[in-house]
């Protein structure tokens, strides 16, 4: 059949759009390899010794040992306490700029997240794509140039506004793919998102090698990057087709919509595509939008809100971007003489298992899945704060901690990676879903940015054991899912509602739309 069909236009749009994926990819994985060299040149920018703590150490036992006659004790004392009180102040602003220039991209994101949906419905797809291209490039002109400045302010101000770019993106790529797919390769074209996104940050980790960019000469080169795949989008985007769902549902312009569909399907019949558009116009009329309060006051909407919000905090609160962010440092606590390949280790694994879950997720259910990659990351970590804990003792527990580590990446994509996306789309139908999903986009960023910015200062405060805390934050938010959260695969809006009634006791009774649930199995994507 013609829809069942990739044509080269349509290979064409989708690789374009996944460029905004691999942005986002790489702007998360970018800031990792060259922690130390960025927080070395923070310090030279900032007038602060590398070796601030021992420096003031070694001066006052040398003018002790040197001087004893001379100097008074309790002024050596003071100088000694005032010293180290300084030392430790200028270390404590160090990590705050550094966990500053991790934390302000979700900044960015959070912010950013409730209008990609907006931006899109109000310029067109491909103009949204090509403004939030502006956001980008302006992120990375200003990282770019970081090296010759005051590093820390514009480090922070790039990231910022590429987290602007990438909270824009996350909704614009994923809604325009899943408009100008064939409904049969929906699912499977939608996936390229989430692939494109992990191979971002595997070849920001690549491209973070020490022999490559990850040095002090070139390290502002490495965060500045993510302008070539920007301007490379930009150009393509002008031989992109305008999304037909765009054009037929939003500006109803059918004869646009019919040449942009012959374009993408590659043949003149392009009734069925138009007639499965119209179902959805009507469908999408028929139902009134909700407000972020309605969700939380409406008793239909605020068991199924509360669920989907749970599910992205137990996403971002797992500890994966702990992981992400400060993996180099991780490993290298574990003792790996190499801790930045072991780090490229983790991006190859996070891209494979992205692939692999693709089949997963259509066999199984989405709450079977969740379960299961939510009980294997929270045995992992135990098992990586245990290789901690104990590999001053005992030199092979670093291999504990790495494959825990490892492991504790695939089975995040097994599950609680690409599931809440899914579940909350499910949760809701036409009316309220927009706001649900924008709600949820919000959340996770929000979770993100905590993460992001106080991960740093509880490994400073915890040391090995800080993965302890994740094991009981795991541990809580399973009995939650199994507890509280139904299985949403194959069913309609009214059997979730029922299994929202059983688990919670409160009336969730919503419309059945049979044509969008439908649109939906179709448009399953990881």
């Amino acid at each position: 059949m013609t829809e069942d069909k990739i044509t080269g236009t349509l290979a064409f749009t989708v690789f374009t759009a996944v460029l905004g994926s691999f942005q986002f990819g790489y702007d998360i994985g970018v800031i990792n390899a060259p922690q130390e060299i960025i927080i070395s040149h923070y310090r030279h920018i900032l007038g602060i010794p590398l070796e601030d703590r021992r420096a003031t150490h070694d001066f006052v036992v040398n003018s002790t040992d040197a001087l004893p006659t001379f100097t008074p004790p309790v002024l050596d004392t003071t100088a000694a306490l005032w010293a180290e009180e300084e030392a430790v102040a200028s270390s404590h602003m160090v990590t705050m700029f550094w966990s500053l220039s991790v934390s302000s991209f979700a900044v960015g994101g959070m912010v950013a997240s409730f209008f990609g949906g907006w931006l899109g419905d109000k310029l067109g797809r491909i103009k949204a794509l090509l403004s939030a291209n502006s956001l980008s490039l302006a992120g990375a002109l200003l990282m770019g140039f970081s090296k010759f400045g005051p590093s820390h302010i514009l480090i922070i101000a790039g990231r910022s506004i590429s987290g602007l770019y990438c909270g824009l993106i996350s909704g614009l790529v994923p809604m325009y793919i899943g408009e100008i797919a064939p409904t049969s390769l929906r699912g499977a074209l939608g996936t390229l998102h989430q692939l494109a996104l992990v191979t971002g940050i595997l070849i920001s980790q690549i491209a973070g090698l020490s022999f490559i960019l990850g040095n002090h000469d070139r390290w502002h080169i490495l965060l500045g990057l993510s302008a070539v795949p920007a301007l490379l989008q930009c150009l393509l985007l002008f031989f992109c087709p305008e999304s037909p769902r765009y054009l037929y549902i939003k500006l109803e312009e059918e004869v646009k919509a019919k040449k942009s569909l012959k374009r993408l399907r590659g043949s003149e019949d392009v009734t069925k595509d138009i007639n499965e558009m119209k179902k959805e116009k009507e469908e999408a009329s028929s139902e009134q939008k909700v407000s972020v309060a309605q969700l939380f006051t409406n008793s239909s909407y605020r068991q199924p809100i509360i669920v989907a919000l749970m599910l992205h905090m137990a996403q971002q609160f797992s500890g994966i971007n702990g992981i992400f962010y400060y993996s180099t440092s991780i490993f290298q606590s574990a003792g790996i003489s190499q801790p930045v390949y072991a780090t490229i280790g983790v991006g190859a694994i996070n891209m494979v298992f992205t692939a692999v879950s693709v089949l997963l997720v259509d066999r199984a259910g989405r709450r079977s899945l969740f379960l299961i990659g939510m009980i294997g990351m929270f045995f992992c970590t135990i098992f990586m704060s245990v290789g901690l804990v104990l590999l001053d003792k005992f030199a092979w527990m670093s291999y504990v901690s790495m494959t825990a580590i490892f492991l504790f990446v695939s089975f995040f994509e097994i599950g609680p990676g690409p599931i809440p996306w899914f579940m909350v789309a499910e949760f809701f139908s036409q009316g309220p879903r927009p706001t649900a999903l924008a709600l949820a986009a919000f959340c996770n960023w929000v979770c993100n940015f905590l993460i992001a910015l106080c991960f740093q200062y509880m490994v400073d405060l915890c040391g090995p054991y800080v993965f302890f805390i994740f094991s009981g934050v795991l541990l809580a938010f399973t009995l939650f899912t199994f507890f509280k959260v139904p299985e949403t695969k194959g069913k309609s809006f009214e059997e979730i509602a029922a299994e929202f009634r059983k688990k919670g006791g409160g009336s969730t009774q919503r419309p059945k739309a049979t044509v969008e649930m439908e649109f939906l199995r179709a448009s399953e994507t990881v």
